[in-house]
């Protein structure tokens, strides 16, 4: 197992695959990375030597990876909440933030459905069943506290 900018990478995998594990590497810069270093993409990661390996590494320094990234990306977001901008107040409210649709679909965001002001006749009436119930009981109560 290699292990580049933190992560264990499989020595089965095929280096240019290999790097689009890393978070924030994809598959354009893997290749881009790849042949600013002078390695085939071709070759297995158990093929590559340690001086490969180290080249890698330091071509990859040069962009924002894995926990960088994250705070790289959170620091934005606080940013546009702080100024007030719309996208910043998408943000804050769980919202879609590139102008999709809310009316319908959204869910992912959005969350789970609730239903509101439509019931089926059997839940109406369990929930009337249970009124009746304890304002009988209450009234009971009254009547024994006087």
């Amino acid at each position: 197992m290699a292990r580049i900018a933190g992560i264990e990478l499989q020595d089965s995998w095929k280096v240019d695959f290999a790097l689009t594990r890393i978070k924030g590497i994809g598959w354009s810069l893997s290749k881009k990375i790849l042949a600013g270093a002078k390695i085939d993409q071709t070759k297995r990661l158990s093929d590559l030597s340690p001086e490969e390996i180290a080249k890698i590494s330091t071509k990859l320094e040069g962009y924002p990876t894995e926990g960088e990234l994250a705070r790289q990306v959170r620091s934005n977001v606080a940013r546009l909440q702080t100024i007030g901008s719309y996208r910043g107040m998408r943000h804050t409210r769980n919202l879609p933030v590139r102008g999709q649709r809310t009316r319908t679909n959204a869910r992912t965001k959005r969350g789970k459905r609730k239903t509101v002001g439509a019931f089926k006749k059997e839940i109406l009436t369990a929930q009337k069943v249970a009124k009746e119930t304890s304002g009988r009981e209450e009234g009971a109560k009254n009547e024994s506290g006087k």
